[in-house]
């Protein structure tokens, strides 16, 4: 057998499986938990790893029959999408695997071992094709192909860097005299991450004079914050457009009584969400106290009712439909503001978001039309929600597309609050706990059921008349609940 024979055999045998792309914008995960171990036999949609994206957890199977032959990386680690995790023997019964003649020296190519016209998918949704390979550049008619180092030496020279040093065996090619930044072609544009982007956008730092160092040409972190370091020492900021590359850890008073805790997965996901909201949107909320005793003595009513039978019948479910209707009453709140083409985007359908505390941290699963669905829909699909969040099972996809969202923290004992809206929605309810108190009912002081609500919303998309008037409405049918059925 020849080398190249041996070595199509090889990579034929062992098939390698990448984290997949979910399709929501996510570039890493965290390996939770294997399932399975080297050795192992696995069968195809087999489910061998729990991993946590920004989002959610999610169990990803594997598309091949065969024995596990590796495990690259270990629980816990944070791996880059595209990367690969798992290698499958799938002809175990050939013997011993053997290294295939050139393999320590070229790495694997793109993973053709994925069937044809399959792709490798998560529980409950498809993956995105997607490659973290350059894409090969076309050759110009009459113009000889280039190395990669010689490739590499021009695009430094262009960008205005020294030319990295020659390979053992240089490549001699003519190289015409350095062209202006401003000429080169849209291929050319530099390889990074969409965070790397970002940084290098708020760091005011043009990413093609920046010397990638990471795998492929890519542009890192470093490689951004070290551009920026000259240009922060040439020309000092102004103390109030001040951006900091590095924050000062917290200090410690007693750090052996101190425990530290990585900041990731979805908890990470969520603080950056929050800080992003609270300085983007103008926040305005407002408040109101109201009697719900008859809201609270129909809930008793509808838990009896044979058409509610085995659904979760409770407060919430009644405070989801007033503010459904309320909406409807006044739709002109449910919509969101493009920055990018600075227009109003109203929306004729509600995904109500549910706020669910779990263990990973709070997740904000949505319930698509919402607005179009009758009382025992809407009590269905969200003791489902909540039931899928609590088990840190929700898809990304159903946390995505959310227009306005609940909270109860009255749950919590907490009369009420001050909600940030999640990004993208126009409002927020936060609903207070619901208690016995006194209050004036029909001229007498009588102990009644009441509660607090807080709504929060996006001062660009509502102005105080327009919030003021959705609070009152959803106070309004709360106190009667009658109105749910005039007014809806």
């Amino acid at each position: 057998m020849t080398a190249g024979t041996a070595g199509a055999a090889h990579t034929q045998r062992i098939r390698e499986f990448k984290m997949p792309d979910v399709g929501e914008g996510l570039t890493e995960a965290e390996i939770l938990k294997w399932y399975v171990k080297a050795g192992d036999t696995v069968a195809d949609g087999q489910v061998v790893c729990e991993v946590e994206t920004a989002k959610a957890a999610v169990e990803l199977p594997i598309p091949y029959d065969g024995v596990v032959h590796a495990l690259h990386f270990d629980e816990g680690t944070t791996v880059d999408v595209g990367t690969v995790i798992i290698a499958v023997d799938t002809d175990p019964g050939a013997g011993p695997v053997g290294e295939a003649p050139g393999e320590a020296a070229a790495p694997a190519e793109e993973d053709d071992a994925e069937p044809q016209g399959r792709q490798a998918v998560l529980v409950g949704y498809g993956a995105a094709p997607s490659s973290t390979k350059r894409r090969a550049r076309k050759q110009r008619p009459g113009v000889p192909a280039q190395s990669e180092p010689v490739t590499a030496g021009l695009q430094a020279e262009l960008n205005g860097h020294s030319a990295p040093a020659p390979a053992a065996t240089p490549v001699a090619v003519p190289v015409a005299p350095a062209a202006p930044a401003a000429v080169v072609p849209a291929a050319e544009r530099p390889l990074a991450k969409p965070p790397v982007r970002k940084l290098a956008k708020d760091l005011g730092i043009d990413l093609a004079t920046v010397v990638p160092t990471g795998p492929g040409g890519v542009v890192t972190r470093d490689d951004v914050y070290a551009a920026a370091a000259p240009a922060e020492a040439a020309v000092p900021a102004a103390p109030e457009v001040a951006v900091p590359t590095a924050v000062a850890p917290v200090a410690a008073f007693d750090a052996a009584r101190e425990r530290r805790v990585p900041v990731k997965g979805v908890r990470k996901a969520t603080a950056q969400a929050m800080v992003a909201s609270a300085f983007t949107a103008p926040h305005v909320t407002e408040f109101i106290t109201v009697d719900v005793t008859r809201t609270m003595k129909l809930v008793q009513e509808l838990k009896q009712d044979p058409d509610l039978a085995g659904l979760r019948v409770n407060p919430l479910l009644l405070v989801a439909k007033a503010f459904l209707v309320a909406i409807k009453r006044h739709p002109e709140v449910n919509a969101a503001w493009d920055e990018a083409t600075q227009e109003i985007v109203y929306k004729d359908y509600v995904n109500l978001g549910i706020a669910a505390a779990t263990p990973r941290g709070l997740l904000v699963p949505n319930i698509k039309d919402a607005g179009a669905k009758t009382l025992p829909q809407l009590a269905t699909e969200l003791g489902e929600l909540v039931a899928t969040a609590r088990e840190g099972k929700t898809s990304p996809a159903a946390m995505s597309g959310g227009t306005v969202t609940i909270t109860n923290v009255g749950v919590f004992g907490v009369d009420t609050g001050t909600p940030i809206l999640n990004p993208g929605e126009s409002a927020i309810l936060a609903v207070g706990a619901i208690k016995l108190q006194p209050w004036v009912h029909k001229g007498k002081v009588k102990p009644r059921h009441v509660t607090t609500l807080a709504l929060s919303f996006d001062h660009r998309l509502i102005d105080g008349e327009l919030g003021s008037k959705l609070l009152a409405d959803i106070a309004a049918i709360l106190e009667r609940p009658k109105r749910l059925i005039t007014w809806g």
